[in-house]
C-alpha cells in the first residue's frame, strides 16, 4: 500500500483522521509505522499529501494530515470492456485504477457467460474495494467510474456514438489488419471484447458506429493482459 486512501468519514476534524479498519492494521502490522512517522495519504476524489501519526493502538490510528497536492492526471481514455470472468475482473479493475483510467463501461456480448452478471464482484462495494487497491498502489485518489451495461445493442447503438464524439475510436480485434498506434495520448474510446473475441455481427456493428478495428500483432492475449498492454501502448 503506497498511499493511505482516506474517506470523508475518517475525518474527526478538518486536519485529523482516525482509522479503525484494515488500514489501521496495515499501518501497524505491515508498515510497522509508529507515532512520529509520516505516511503518504490522500482523500478520496480530492487532494493528496502526508499524514503524521500522533497515536496508535491495535484498534485505531490517528494522524494529522496535510493534503496539498493534486493527484496524477487521469488518462484521456474511456474503456469499453466485455464483462470478463469474475476472478479476472478483480485484477483488471485494480490495474485500470493504477493506470489512471477513469471511465469504464462493462458490457455484454455474445461470448459473455450469463452467470458473470450474477457475480458478487459486480456489487458496488466489491467494485470500490478493488478500485481502491489500484489507487493505493499507484498513489492516486480519483476513483474511476464503472458503468454496467447488460444489453449490447442498445448501448452500442444509442450510447456509444455520443461517448465517441470527437474522439479516436478503436476496436481491439486480433483479426484486424491495421496496427494499434503507439503513444496516441489523445481522447480515445477503446473497445475490448471477451475471451474468444466479438462475433462478426458485433464487430460489424461497432465498425458501423465509427470504430476502427486494430490489432497489436499475431499473438492472442488473455483479456487482462490485453487490457494492460493496450492502455500502455496508447498512452506512453
Amino acid at each position: 500500500m503506497n498511499l493511505i486512501l482516506l474517506e470523508d468519514r475518517d475525518f474527526i476534524n478538518p486536519d485529523r483522521v482516525r482509522l479503525q479498519d484494515d488500514r489501521c492494521r496495515h499501518i501497524i502490522r505491515v508498515l510497522g509505522a509508529k507515532p512520529g512517522d509520516t505516511l503518504v495519504c490522500g482523500r478520496k476524489n480530492a487532494k493528496m499529501g502526508t499524514g503524521l501519526i500522533v497515536s496508535e493502538n491495535m484498534q485505531s490510528v490517528e494522524m494529522e494530515v496535510n493534503l496539498d497536492q493534486d493527484p496524477p492526471a487521469p488518462l484521456p481514455l474511456t474503456l469499453v470492456l466485455s464483462l470478463p470472468r469474475p476472478k479476472m475482473l478483480k485484477r483488471i479493475l485494480q490495474s485500470l485504477a493504477s493506470l489512471g483510467v477513469k471511465e469504464i463501461f462493462l458490457i455484454n456480448s455474445r461470448r459473455v457467460e450469463k452467470s458473470f452478471w450474477d457475480s458478487g464482484v459486480l456489487s458496488q462495494a466489491d467494485i470500490e474495494r478493488h478500485l481502491a487497491l489500484g489507487l493505493c498502489q499507484a498513489r492516486d485518489t480519483l476513483v474511476p467510474r464503472v458503468h454496467l451495461k447488460r444489453f449490447f445493442s442498445p448501448f452500442v447503438k444509442d450510447e456509444l456514438p455520443e461517448l465517441g464524439r470527437n474522439k479516436k475510436r478503436i476496436l481491439a480485434h486480433p483479426k484486424a489488419h491495421s496496427f494499434c498506434p503507439v503513444g496516441l495520448n489523445s481522447d480515445t474510446v477503446l473497445v475490448i471484447g471477451p475471451e474468444g473475441g466479438f462475433i462478426d455481427l458485433e464487430v460489424q456493428t461497432l465498425v458501423d458506429k465509427g470504430f476502427e478495428s486494430m490489432t497489436m500483432g499475431p499473438r492472442i492475449l488473455r483479456v487482462e493482459t490485453a487490457v494492460t498492454a493496450l492502455v500502455s501502448r496508447l498512452f506512453t
